[in-house]
């Protein structure tokens, strides 16, 4: 569940900022070199065994589909769709150190049909340089940029209208988020995008409501 303040946005934190995963990808970076530990999964690892299934199961979906991960830390979900035989992923994340253990863990791996980037994809001539995509996915970025301490709200209209602009028109945008319900991504993102599934999450039960930990839906281009 989201604990938002009064303006509607997250209390800030330092997890939306590139300067606390610049730091922490470093630390990652040498932990990998030195043992081979690819590093940290940003809260419920299940989740992209969930996506990746998703994907696999999907009719619509082609091993030759164009393929971005955005925020795309390690790189192992698309490691993961390398292995599955999809040939044209492309990674993104705006922290360098992020890419470089990316592709460390890609090389090692001997997968060539991965390209990554540093990119902030903020920025509209940065994303605009990477194409168009049939399928985007974001695990846990939006919810970075939603704890950014810096004027979130613009923060996120800018992902929003890059993130559109990058899918193809019959595209599929696939995000997983901790910080937003269901119900509050569905409302963020409806001038966009149309919900086209929910895939199940694990859910609890306190107080007699019940909740979801985490919140994956896929969604559609509004034309």
């Amino acid at each position: 569940m989201s604990e938002e303040v009064e303006s509607g946005e997250l209390d800030g934190s330092e997890l939306g900022t590139k300067e606390f995963w610049d730091r922490s990808y470093e630390i990652e970076i040498r932990n990998y070199k030195s043992h081979g530990d690819v590093g940290e999964i940003w809260f419920d690892e299940d989740s992209q065994a969930r996506v990746i299934t998703w994907i696999l199961k999907s009719d619509e979906i082609s091993s030759n589909d164009k393929i971005l991960d955005i925020g795309c830390g390690n790189g192992l979900i698309l490691v993961e769709l390398a292995q599955e035989g999809f040939n044209q992923l492309t990674g993104v994340d705006y922290s360098h150190q992020a890419i470089e253990l990316a592709k460390s863990i890609a090389m090692d791996r001997k997968i060539d049909t991965i390209t990554y980037h540093t990119v902030d994809i903020l920025s509209p001539d940065e994303a605009e340089k990477l194409g168009k995509f049939q399928i985007i996915h974001d695990k846990g970025t939006y919810d970075a940029i939603c704890l950014c301490p810096e004027d979130p709200t613009t923060k996120r209209k800018k992902y929003l209208e890059n993130v559109y602009k990058l899918l193809n028109d019959n595209g599929i945008f696939i995000i997983t988020s901790c910080n937003w319900t269901e119900g509050e991504l569905i409302d963020s993102f409806k001038e966009k995008f149309t919900v086209k599934q929910i895939i199940p999450t694990p859910a609890y039960k306190f107080a007699g409501k019940v909740g979801n930990v985490v919140t994956s839906i896929v969604f559609s281009k509004k034309l």
